[in-house]
């Protein structure tokens, strides 16, 4: 079961799970790198629109 998740598995993933001894670690340490990956989508997010209120609510445009 572990060689099977691996296969599908990104490079950078694979790279930081692959010392993992169980499938139940592999699982937890992708969780943990892809909630970090969310996080980080929803603050560029928040701040492309900020950008673009900011852009859109200047005078004489």
């Amino acid at each position: 079961a572990i060689q099977t998740i691996l296969l599908d598995l990104p490079e950078d993933i694979y790279a930081a799970v692959d010392s993992c001894k169980t499938a139940q670690e592999i699982w937890l340490r992708v969780q943990q790198m892809m909630k970090g990956s969310n996080i980080g989508i929803q603050e560029k997010k928040a701040k492309l629109f900020n950008e673009w209120e900011r852009f859109t609510s200047t005078d004489g445009d």
